[in-house]
C-alpha cells in the first residue's frame, strides 16, 4: 500500500525494450534508495512496480505488456523525471489516502491555470471514469493523493500549491501531457455497490 504522499522526484536512466515487457533503470536521491529489497514495491508515477535488481541508487523494474497499456509508463524516456513512493510501513503517518498503486486509467491535462502563489490543473477522463469523480473527493494522480476541485461531466481540476510543485513533477506538467489515475477505493465502492442496488449516479452535467 501507498499513502500518496510522493516522497520525491526520480530519473529515468533507462529503457529496455524486451518481448512482452519494459525494463526500466530509475535514479532514486541517495536518501531514499537505502534498505530497497529485492521484490519491494515502489510507486512509480503511482504504478506499483517491483525491484528487481539495485544498483546503487538505481533501481531497476520489469513492467508488463499490462502496465505498459493501461499508464503512461510505456511513454517514458531516459532522462524523465517521475514521481516516486515507497511502499507504506505500519505505523508509518497517513498524510494523503490509502492507494493500492494499480493504476485505473489515464487523463489528459486539458488546461493550466496559474494565479499567484498556485496552479488549477484541468484533467479529462475517460467517460466511463467520469461517475467516480466528486467535488472535494479524493483521486491520485501520478501517484499524488489529491483533493478534486470542481468537476464538469468528465473534467475535473486540483489547486496545486507551491510545496506540491516542487516536491513533484507537476510543476513540468504540459496541456496535453498524459497522467495516470487511481480513483479513491471507498469511493469506487459505494457508487458500484448503489449502481448494483439500482441507484445509479445521474449523468455528470455537461
Amino acid at each position: 500500500m501507498f499513502t500518496g504522499i510522493v516522497q520525491g522526484v526520480a530519473i529515468i536512466e533507462k529503457v529496455s525494450p524486451a518481448p512482452g515487457l519494459n525494463t526500466y533503470a530509475i535514479r532514486l536521491p541517495a536518501e531514499h534508495s537505502k534498505g530497497v529489497t529485492i521484490g519491494a514495491s515502489v510507486a512509480i508515477n503511482g504504478a506499483c512496480l517491483t525491484v528487481t535488481r539495485q544498483d546503487a541508487d538505481c533501481l531497476y523494474f520489469d513492467a508488463m505488456q499490462e502496465t505498459l497499456k493501461l499508464t503512461t509508463l510505456g511513454g517514458v524516456s531516459e532522462g524523465d523525471r517521475v514521481n516516486f513512493e515507497r511502499a507504506a510501513r505500519i505505523g508509518d503517518e497517513i498524510g494523503g489516502h490509502l492507494l493500492s498503486g494499480h493504476v485505473h486509467t489515464t487523463a489528459v491535462v486539458t488546461s493550466i491555470l496559474r494565479p499567484e502563489n498556485n496552479v488549477t490543473i484541468e484533467f479529462e477522463v475517460p467517460e466511463a471514469w467520469a461517475r467516480y469523480l466528486f467535488a472535494k473527493g479524493y483521486i491520485a494522480i501520478n501517484g499524488a493523493s489529491l483533493t478534486i476541485g470542481e468537476v464538469t461531466s468528465n473534467r475535473f481540476n486540483v489547486h496545486l500549491i507551491p510545496e506540491t510543485l516542487r516536491a513533484t513533477t507537476f510543476g513540468d506538467i504540459r496541456e496535453g501531457d498524459a497522467v495516470n489515475i487511481e480513483i479513491d477505493s471507498q469511493t469506487q465502492t459505494i457508487v458500484d455497490t448503489l449502481s448494483r442496488l439500482g441507484y445509479d449516479r445521474p449523468a455528470p452535467v455537461r
